[in-house]
């Protein structure tokens, strides 16, 4: 009975497996076909979801599904190698991709500098995307864009406000969508642009509550950081969350990830589209000194 059913496992498997195919480069993949018709073209702009997950722990290393999808014009010169934008050609509007990327592969394409925590050798990347639509012109990808962009800070603000009402946290909400609790205001001097601000922090991803980063605790315990207020030093959310307080002030910025890392996020530690919360203590707030003279170059003095 064992072998019959290990048998039968590995038919299905191999069954599975070959419903892949290859491109000259030797990206596996799948097209399953949608119901549109207008097929893609060299020079057209299109819409598109994409996630890609590191196989063996499930973890998502990027997605736009259900954040902001990826814009594009198709340009068959700048096509890559080992990339899903070889199918592009074989695809119409509807049409979903699944593929498969090998990291060691990967590695020897130069398309990760290293092996690391994230990228293992002997590593597979499984990925997966949607044509969405193509476009008229860029006036007509722009509007999209716009339009996008601000349904994703609507729903990450919404996102929050319902965290924070879960946990019966008293905020206030800045012009940006930052959610501040202010448990202790501060009696200083009053946190604004051009102020240089020292700050004990602690990191934590709203989405599971993990740490991430703190100079409360741990090896950097007690050393303050100090930026300057408008000077871009910081994410934007610190920028605006930071100006409810003065110095000795405590509370907690629940950040939308728009005003942290966006779609970027901050590999490995903070993903794409995370909300992000930061517990702050405001130290101190000071003019910044000024900046230190630089050497110059004394004059040629001709003879």
């Amino acid at each position: 009975m064992k072998i019959t059913t290990t048998i039968l496992a590995l038919a299905i498997l191999f069954a599975s497996c070959n419903q892949f195919e290859k491109t000259k480069s030797g990206l596996m993949y799948k097209i399953t076909k949608g119901s549109g018709k207008q097929k893609l073209k060299n020079g057209d702009l299109i819409k598109f979801n994409v996630e890609y997950k590191i196989r063996e722990k499930d973890t998502i290393l990027f997605t736009t599904y259900g954040h902001i999808p990826s814009f594009y014009k198709i340009d068959s010169s700048q096509l890559r190698k080992y990339d899903f934008g070889e199918l592009f050609p074989m695809c119409s509007v509807g049409d979903k991709l699944e593929f498969v990327m090998n990291i060691d592969t990967l590695k020897k394409l130069g398309m990760i500098p290293d092996y690391n925590a994230v990228f293992k050798r002997g590593g597979v990347i499984n990925g997966k995307a949607e044509i969405l639509k193509v476009y008229a012109n860029e006036d007509e990808v722009k509007a999209d864009i716009d339009k996008e962009v601000a349904a994703e800070k609507d729903r990450e603000i919404k996102s929050i406000d319902e965290y924070t009402k879960k946990k019966n946290v008293k905020t206030q909400k800045t012009a940006g969508g930052v959610f501040v609790e202010v448990t202790q205001q501060g009696t200083g001097e009053k946190v604004d642009s051009g102020k240089q601000v020292s700050i004990l922090y602690k990191g934590i991803l709203m989405s599971n509550g993990r740490e991430f980063e703190s100079n409360m605790t741990g090896t950097n315990a007690g050393k303050t950081l100090d930026v300057v207020i408008g000077a871009h030093q910081v994410i934007p959310g610190w920028e605006e969350g930071l100006k409810l307080f003065a110095a000795g002030g405590k509370g907690t910025l629940y950040i939308p990830a728009m005003m942290a890392y966006g779609a970027q996020g901050n590999p490995p530690v903070i993903p794409s589209y995370a909300n992000l919360i930061f517990e702050i203590e405001v130290k101190d707030v000071k003019i910044p000194p000024p900046p230190a003279p630089q050497p110059t170059t004394p004059p040629v003095i001709k003879k």
